[in-house]
């Protein structure tokens, strides 16, 4: 049976790299793979799933308007698809997230769908929020606050490294738009 998994993690926990990796893994079994990335996500280059580290593999890009099943159908009848994985999985939309669940029980594919779970103000994404409600797996990637406990919030800054507390919900960014801290230093920072 195929399952509908969900990684999530704050930024830089090394998602995209993951996903490379277990894309990488399919592929060297000669296995064929269908790869998402959010379009709205603009610090690659268009279509590019990169990790910090250097890997990166060319995906397709969706939008909120993006039939995924329909994607997912029309590849896998020309080349049999072993496994579909979502990078930026926070973007989806919770009917996005449903058409995923189908292509599990439907197809048979397992989808990997890697994101955040809560927005720079800890709130979930509603894509997020449907993954956690529907994914038969949930697993957390851990990433350390400056503190060395696990940090589990993004706190979104400006140019001058200091808290911002309002603004809309998603904002483009890496290291230079958020940082990763536990709740306790996320709270203390926004002055909670």
């Amino acid at each position: 049976m195929a399952k509908l998994y969900f990684y999530y993690a704050s930024m830089n926990a090394g998602k995209s790299t993951n996903l490379l990796q277990a894309d990488f893994n399919y592929r060297e079994r000669g296995m064929a793979t269908m790869l998402f990335t959010a379009a709205l996500d603009d610090r690659y280059a268009p279509g590019t799933i990169a990790s910090r580290i250097g890997l990166s593999a060319p995906a397709t890009m969706f939008d909120g308007e993006t039939d995924l099943e329909r994607c997912v159908l029309d590849r896998h009848a020309a080349d049999t698809l072993s496994c579909v994985l979502v990078d930026e999985a926070q973007f989806l939309s919770p009917v996005q997230v449903d058409q995923l669940a189908r292509i599990c029980d439907r197809i048979g594919i397992p989808v990997l769908a890697y994101g955040l779970r809560t927005d720079f103000r800890g709130a979930l994404f509603p894509g997020s929020a449907r993954l956690l409600a529907l994914a038969d797996e949930l697993t957390e990637i851990k990433s350390v606050c400056v503190c060395g406990r696990k940090a589990t919030m993004n706190l979104r800054v400006d140019a001058d490294g200091q808290a911002l507390a309002e603004g809309c919900q998603t904002e483009i960014g890496g290291n230079d738009r958020y940082v990763a801290l536990c709740r306790r230093h996320f709270s203390e920072a926004l002055g909670n």
